[in-house]
């Protein structure tokens, strides 16, 4: 332990804007989800279709969280950050100024805010190694709060949209895009605890090495439901409120942002609560308390008074979750927090892409997409099985070699 209090054991500018580079990333990469409605409506795509366009961006971001790992390890977190928010801003630009009028246009650009779900593997980074362990948790929980920004996508983009078009929300993005940029090339600044840079041979090894470790796998599941199924939510809530619910684009995007909100409020207090109690014990209550509230959600009557206050619940649950996570991630890999931010997030890209494209699936097939959200909650299950598995050995190990930091 350091003995120095938070703010004096870090990079406070960086801290920061690892924040806003984060938030703003979120906000494009969760574009598409309140659009889609808009979109499928012009287009004429049916569930399925307006499911897969929502997740393509997830599947897309949760790949070059992989090739952002590397890059982290190999040429720093400022220069990877600035490379992927240059490509965002290049490939939103020629969308807005050409125009999209197919699916596969549409599809193309999920791909392209990929790269802005990519951020994660930059951002987290970027604050972590700027701090000891015994403040971990509330360093990722503040950089990760940066997933708020799916909540400006929520509830900006339907009203841009009926008020401009939705291709045009495409260039209206590139304008806090742009002045993030600017400040992030200005204040943000790599800290000297890097790793030695690696060669690809060796960053390829180091992700087998990695994927041979049991651990690895482990986290990949939790945050695979955490982070999986608070971003499949996000993007999915406004279809479902306007499908399930007849409700319009804006009205759906305010109750999605009410939604996420919470969720991405508390992932600092899941941190917090992490460093506190425990990371185990943390996600143990997240594991059971969301399961519970899915299965639920599954079954229970299609009202907004109803779900709209179970959708919040378990958003909120999930956001406790996606701090505690990170929590513990850093205690366990420090020296390969590079690799293991690509591996987990790459986890947590797939849980999301999974759950929105199951629910498009879902009501495609059976009219509801009440079975999408039941096996998410039976995955919510496995990931609490496979904690109680682990915690024991976890503790007596690793865990007991960290003076001071509950895990």
């Amino acid at each position: 332990m350091t003995g120095k209090s938070f703010w004096e054991s870090g990079h406070r500018p960086t801290l920061i804007m690892a924040f806003l580079y984060f938030d703003v990333a979120f906000m494009v990469w969760n574009l598409l989800g309140p659009l889609a409605p808009i979109i499928a409506g012009e287009l004429g795509l049916n569930p399925a279709q307006k499911g897969l366009i929502i997740a393509v961006p997830t599947l897309a971001g949760a790949v070059l969280r992989l090739v952002n790992g590397f890059l982290v390890d190999r040429i720093g977190q400022k220069v990877t950050g600035a490379i992927g928010q240059l490509i965002v801003i290049a490939g939103l630009f020629v969308a807005w100024w050409f125009g999209v009028s197919s699916l596969e246009g549409v599809i193309a650009v999920g791909v392209i805010l990929g790269f802005a779900g990519a951020s994660f593997a930059v951002a987290l980074p970027l604050a972590s190694r700027w701090y000891p362990p015994e403040h971990q948790g509330k360093a990722m929980g503040i950089a990760g709060m940066g997933n708020s920004g799916t909540v400006l996508a929520a509830l900006f983009a339907p009203l841009l949209a009926h008020a401009f078009g939705w291709n045009n929300v495409f260039g209206l993005a590139l304008i806090p895009l742009v002045l993030v940029f600017i400040a992030y090339m200005l204040l943000v600044k790599d800290s000297a605890d890097q790793p030695p840079a690696k060669t690809m041979g060796e960053y390829v090894r180091g992700y087998f090495r990695m994927l041979g470790e049991g651990d690895a796998w482990w986290f990949i599941l939790f945050y695979g439901v955490t982070f999986g199924g608070f971003v499949g939510l996000a993007g999915s809530l406004p279809s479902w409120f306007t499908g399930e619910l007849s409700m319009t684009p804006i009205q759906a995007g305010y109750a999605t942002a009410a939604c996420v909100f919470v969720g991405s409020l508390v992932r600092p207090v899941g941190g917090a609560m992490a460093d506190r109690i425990g990371g185990i014990r943390t996600l143990s209550l997240v594991y059971a308390i969301s399961a519970l509230l899915l299965a639920v959600i599954s079954f229970a009557p299609v009202s907004f008074l109803v779900m709209f206050p179970l959708f919040f619940a378990v958003m909120g649950v999930l956001g406790i979750g996606n701090g505690a996570v990170f929590q513990l991630v850093p205690q366990r890999f420090r020296n390969e927090i590079g690799v293991m931010t690509g591996l987990v997030g790459f986890g947590g890209g797939v849980g999301g892409f999974y759950l929105a494209s199951s629910l498009g699936l879902a009501k495609q097939w059976t009219g509801s997409p009440a079975a999408g959200f039941l096996i998410f909650a039976g995955l919510a299950l496995i990931a609490l099985a496979g904690l109680s598995s682990v915690k024991k050995r976890w503790r007596t190990t690793w865990g007991a070699a960290i003076q001071g930091v509950r895990i």
